[in-house]
């Protein structure tokens, strides 16, 4: 089984140089694989002015910096690449937009059928969800664990778990194959701080893909 990894989602709205900081403490705190930002309701250049601030703390670290629902300004700005839902840019277009070597996610919600014409198109990645109640965003959509299990036997494309998943809940989606776990409020809502929340994660990662290899 492939290692699990976190995948920050940024909250929907921050104030750029003081989320930096916050960022950066997270991105120390432990093992994360990519980063997303994720504004709502914002004006271009406020994204722009984001992005700015925040791509480099992310890029410094090793860590991937995906825009959310723009491959436009993906491009423009330099984010390693997008991440599209469903009724956001089509794939094709987006892809067109960022380029062959960017990455390029889609949103999946809880469809077998979603997955594989994503898939199927190239996407760089899937996300399932949401798997547990979130108030990041209005829930539509409930996805299993099997879910992760059957397209982690069946396909090689990365998947991502998102929605509502904590250090505590986390552990059936690392042992049925989850790729990444997509996290927001338990990461920068964490009572510690968001360095300590992504360690707990962290934790809590090894401590289900331990429990996976020995059952």
């Amino acid at each position: 089984m492939a290692d699990c990894r976190l995948y920050l989602v940024t909250p929907p709205a921050l104030e750029p140089a003081a989320f930096a900081v916050t960022l950066a403490g997270a991105l120390d705190g432990g093992d994360v694989a990519c980063v997303q930002l994720r504004l709502k309701d914002c004006d271009d250049d406020t994204v722009r002015r984001a992005v700015d601030a925040l791509r480099p703390v992310a890029q410094d670290r090793g860590v991937a910096f995906l825009l959310n629902d723009r491959p436009d300004l993906a491009r423009e700005t330099g984010c390693d690449g997008v991440h599209i839902g469903q009724k956001d840019t089509p794939y094709k277009k987006a892809r067109a937009t960022v380029g062959a070597d960017a990455i390029v996610g889609v949103t999946c919600h809880d469809s077998r059928h979603l997955a594989m014409t994503a898939a199927e198109d190239g996407a760089d990645y899937v996300a399932f969800g949401s798997f547990f109640p979130t108030t990041t965003k209005d829930v539509e959509h409930h996805a299993t664990p099997d879910l992760i299990a059957w397209w982690s036997e069946l396909m090689e494309v990365p998947c991502v778990a998102i929605g509502g998943i904590t250090p505590q809940n986390c552990a059936p989606l690392v042992r049925a194959g989850a790729d990444f776990l997509a996290v927001v409020g338990a990461v920068w809502n964490h009572p510690d701080g968001p360095g300590a929340g992504v360690a707990a994660f962290e934790r809590a990662i090894a401590d289900a893909a331990g429990e996976a290899a020995a059952g």
